[in-house]
């Protein structure tokens, strides 16, 4: 960051990432440790808070990540919790495996 910005500091890009997170521009990867530009959000035309439910396909072999949207996925989280009660406002599946390019012919 300082190549581009001499005086940036850590407060610096952890606010400025916390602004992307918030506008839902970005998605934090948990296993990574890591934060991936939202493929949905260049795509949605209606607004933040469209209740987007992303799940992210994590190579293990090149870490190549792809985000993927499976409504299929997204209504299963929800009928689970229903069942509990629960009321999630946001969901994040991460999922590790290895992608075409990596995995054994």
């Amino acid at each position: 960051m300082r190549q581009y910005q001499r005086n940036a500091a850590p407060p610096t890009v952890y606010r400025a990432l916390d602004f992307l997170l918030s506008q839902g521009l970005i998605h934090r990867i948990e296993r990574m440790s890591a934060f991936i530009g939202c493929a949905h959000r260049l795509e949605c035309h209606h607004g933040h808070g469209c209740g987007h439910r992303a799940q992210f396909l994590i190579c293990s072999g090149c870490g190549a990540v792809s985000e993927v949207e499976d409504s299929e996925i997204s209504h299963a989280i929800e009928s689970a919790a229903k069942k509990t009660g629960f009321v999630p406002h946001q969901s994040t599946v991460e999922i590790e495996g290895l992608c075409a390019s990596c995995k054994p012919a």
